[in-house]
């Protein structure tokens, strides 16, 4: 029987490169996984110089080609926080961030017409000029055709991190036209008033019914929720979610083989019992009824000095790969990036 959880790959820091982390995993025409994740070559911290870089495999996961720069770093610090998609065209988009500082940070997009081989010119997703975050691999496409991205701006009143808000601000930029143009969202949300987070780090994925959730990173204890009836352009308040969590984000698609909704988060339910406010454990459920219940979790990592965050959800054939940091405190949360290998039987048993 096939193994059910199964490590494919970890990057550990070294002092070239302090910290490997987030990015975002595509099958290729050929069976090859495509890993494009961030490489940073001057420090651990998010503004420290990065580039993206490229691993591919050919078999499954037991080997890996060596790094390749996949785009160089375009911004005044930085590039970092990968998605990709693969339109019906077969094209594959690639999105990240250009960081020049705390009063410009970017989502931009590229697009390869030869299976990640080369990319075209670079569209800016987020035209306006301010701090946004974007997650790794958050790039959605609806049934409709419509691409989302779905984005947290930080208001910044100067240029220094002392006047940069902790509070974001939901919002998501709507493309129409397979990601040559796009437009923001005409709601933006803002959390209750007692949040210092405000809502970060959002996610959306398309219900059954064809309404999208927004689930939100915050401080209150789990991710916030929001729904829109009409493809993202208005979006309902957002209202505390069935996802118990610290400050970390999730990550939520449905899986191929049925109707399920897959999540995986760091449980703070108390399935597990683990310290609050740490990013550990890392742990997956599915839901049956499009996230308005979860079934009881469960447990991918477990240490509790560990550091698991900013996951990337790939299906290849009957598994889910799982790209995530994996951190702990002796090599810092964010610095080492592990890939995993996760089989469906594992999810419903």
């Amino acid at each position: 029987m096939a193994e059910m959880v199964k490590t494919l790959l970890v990057i550990e820091p070294s002092p070239e490169f302090p910290r490997n982390s987030e990015g975002s995993i595509i099958q290729l025409k050929d069976g090859s996984l495509f890993l494009a994740y961030t490489r940073f070559t001057s420090g651990g911290h998010d503004n420290s110089a990065a580039y993206v870089s490229s691993r591919a495999s050919k078999d499954g996961g037991e080997s890996w080609s060596d790094d390749e720069m996949l785009v160089d770093n375009e911004g005044r610090e930085n590039v970092m926080s990968v998605s990709t998609l693969r339109l019906p065209s077969d094209e594959i988009l690639l999105l990240y961030l250009v960081k020049n500082g705390w009063n410009d940070c970017r989502g931009y997009l590229r697009r390869s017409a030869d299976e990640m081989q080369t990319l075209g010119e670079r569209v800016c997703v987020t035209e306006d000029m301010g701090y946004y975050v974007i997650n790794n691999d958050r790039l959605v496409r609806l049934s409709s055709g419509r691409i989302v991205v779905p984005s947290s701006l930080h208001p910044n009143l100067g240029r220094e991190f002392g006047t940069w808000s902790h509070r974001g601000i939901a919002m998501c930029y709507l493309s129409d036209d397979d990601g040559r143009t796009w437009r923001v969202s005409r709601s933006r949300l803002e959390a209750p008033p007692k949040s210092q987070s405000g809502l970060q780090e959002p996610g959306v994925v398309e219900l059954l019914d064809g309404r999208l959730m927004m689930w939100i990173r915050t401080d209150m204890g789990s991710q916030l929720e929001s729904f829109s009836e009409d493809g993202g352009e208005t979006w309902t308040e957002a209202r505390d979610g069935q996802l118990k969590s610290p400050v970390s984000p999730a990550t939520i698609k449905r899986v191929p083989w049925g109707k399920e909704l897959l999540a995986v988060w760091n449980d703070h339910s108390g399935a597990h019992p683990f310290p609050q406010g740490k990013r550990s454990p890392l742990c997956a459920a599915l839901s049956d009824d499009d996230g308005r219940s979860w079934r009881r979790s469960k447990m991918l990592e477990g240490d509790p000095n560990g550091w698991y965050c900013y996951i990337s959800m790939t299906f290849v054939g009957d598994t889910v790969v799982l790209g995530y940091c994996a951190g702990d405190t002796t090599v810092g949360g964010l610095n080492r990036l592990k890939v995993i290998q996760v089989h469906r039987d594992w999810l419903y048993a």
